[in-house]
């Protein structure tokens, strides 16, 4: 997902608001979830509802680190932490890669061993109905996550609609299951459960993904790093633009680059036309943090020189 591209930039207290909101929202699902899926379980015996169940007691514990992540995300930077706590997000979607790992191989355990003895499942309809209001329930949440994402670009609110909308399939497949084990085929229990294992599995690499990125400074995508380039040498007065550093702390973009101006002119201007730049990147990148260094044209061919590439 390019985070770059948002609906309408919120301003930091109604992002801080939107980011609280989602988070209680997913916690509170998850308890609704662990609540009516226990039940059906216990009536029902089936291990893809377990699976369901376990899916979303991993659901909670993530939500729950999440709550406290995007708080600590939130709290503006500091004397010690000068580029925010904005990596908070992204220690939080690990800490998902690692539940949805554990559930997932946990759920494999247990669908081997019922895929070799069979157990017949009576009182499939009530598992059939809580499926039903779990899917319902979901859907709701994860069009409220994307509005989220959607307009503060948040990582982990990200990786946690990664997670529910993984929870859509899962419940419908576990539903699938229900269904046709209740037609006398038990079988199909434990090959559903398998099959969302699996697809739990796919899903964490997205979350892996953007996390370590984020966590190991990855540069930011060659698109953004070309608008950056492009918006800096639009100016009239810069001569050249070179050593382009980018990564991003949470929702902040942080830009490092070096720009090229006439050597005869003073370091006012200088500095007023690298704050006119900074500006004009601003506008492309809302919050980020750039820092601009500024040098003669020609010293970027003359360090290249001078280093013999």
């Amino acid at each position: 997902m390019n985070f770059s591209h948002r609906d309408i930039e919120p301003s930091e207290k109604d992002a801080a608001r939107l980011l609280t909101l989602a988070t209680l929202a997913s916690v509170t699902t998850a308890c609704v979830l662990i609540a009516v899926k226990t039940f059906a379980y216990l009536n029902t015996g089936a291990v893809s509802l377990l699976a369901s169940l376990l899916d979303s007691l991993m659901d909670a514990g993530a939500s729950l680190i999440n709550l406290i992540a995007v708080r600590y995300a939130l709290t503006p930077a500091d004397r010690n932490h000068r580029f925010g706590h904005g990596k908070a997000e992204s220690l939080a979607a690990l800490f998902q890669a690692g539940f949805i790992l554990a559930s997932s191989a946990f759920l494999i355990h247990e669908a081997a061993h019922r895929l070799l003895a069979p157990v017949p499942l009576t009182k499939v309809n009530s598992g059939v109905m809580v499926m039903l209001f779990a899917m319902t329930v979901t859907a709701v949440l994860v069009a409220f996550q994307r509005h989220v994402v959607r307009r503060t670009g948040s990582m982990a609110i990200h990786a946690d609609s990664v997670h529910y909308r993984a929870d859509l399939l899962s419940n419908a497949a576990t539903l699938a299951a229900l269904v046709i084990a209740g037609q006398g085929i038990p079988q199909a229990d434990p090959v559903f459960a398998l099959l969302i294992a699996v697809y739990l599995l796919v899903s964490t690499r997205e979350i892996l993904r953007q996390a370590l990125n984020e966590l190991l400074d990855r540069e930011l995508p060659k698109a953004q790093q070309q608008a950056i380039t492009e918006i800096a040498l639009a100016h009239p007065a810069v001569r050249g633009m070179h050593d382009l550093r980018t990564r991003r702390s949470g929702r902040t973009p942080i830009i490092q680059l070096h720009l090229e101006m006439d050597a005869d002119i003073s370091l006012n201007e200088a500095h007023r036309i690298s704050e006119e730049v900074e500006t004009a990147i601003s506008k492309s990148f809302s919050g980020a943090d750039i820092v601009i260094h500024q040098d003669p044209a020609g010293v970027a061919e003359l360090q290249r020189w001078q280093s013999g590439e």
